[in-house]
């Protein structure tokens, strides 16, 4: 089965996609956002394309397992997916995806592999693959 994972931001949203036989995800794409509001036509584009059977989306809390100010952001936006698209939306914690993510750039390609692109879309693949992994 085909998942779509969504490292969720203000101004960047992380995509991966992955399967479940596998349990591994591949960075997709950043999508540019305002105030965590993508192009819902992007959104749908892939939606399309990929046909998943439902999408994942990072849960973004502090280490103590608290909510975050953007926590309930990313909540909205699981949500618009929900009922924009009509398929089941996952939460899944994503405490210290982006630091995981900056590591695993850097030692692949130094501080120039550094870019917010690959971090934001390296982070929605990490979320994946911890949800693969967990369930």
């Amino acid at each position: 089965m085909i998942v779509i994972a969504f490292d969720f931001g203000i101004k960047k949203i992380g995509v991966a996609v992955g399967e479940n036989i596998t349990k591994k995800g591949r960075p997709l794409s950043v999508l540019n956002a305002q105030n965590g509001c993508p192009n819902w036509q992007l959104v749908k584009n892939l939606i399309q394309y990929w046909q998943p059977q439902f999408i994942v989306v990072g849960l973004p809390l502090n280490i103590n397992g608290t909510k975050q100010k953007i926590t309930n952001k990313s909540e909205k936006f699981a949500n618009l997916l929900k009922y924009k698209f009509n398929i089941v939306v996952k939460m899944h914690d994503e405490r210290l995806t982006t630091v995981e993510a900056k590591s695993i750039i850097f030692k692949k390609n130094g501080f120039k592999g550094l870019k917010e692109e690959k971090i934001h879309s390296c982070a929605a693949v990490i979320i994946l693959e911890s949800w693969f992994n967990q369930y």
